[in-house]
């Protein structure tokens, strides 16, 4: 999404909280070294938009920007520098 054009109107209706999974990685079949959870947080609305253009949640030393309507974190930081190498963050099913 532009940065610069307008929130999407779906974004108004987006839930308040979200609770962030922090993994190591996207797990290959039958590679047990890349699961598990590194961390979670329960990030809430701050009311404003990110540099991705998405609502901004924060929480727990976590900022992410969050779409709504597919369920994906677009942007994270993790006690305010970028995750460190390897990590993923997706949202807690629910």
């Amino acid at each position: 999404m532009n940065p610069s054009a307008e929130p999407d109107p779906a974004s108004a209706s987006a839930p308040g909280r979200y609770t962030v999974v922090l993994r190591p990685g996207l797990a290959e079949p039958g590679d047990s070294a890349r699961r598990g959870v590194l961390r979670t947080a329960v990030v809430e609305a701050t009311g404003e938009f990110g540099a991705s253009g998405y609502p901004r949640y924060a929480g727990e030393g976590v900022q992410a920007d969050i779409d709504p309507l597919t369920r994906t974190v677009e942007a994270v930081t993790l006690d305010g520098a970028e995750l460190p190498y390897g990590w993923v963050a997706q949202l807690a099913a629910g």
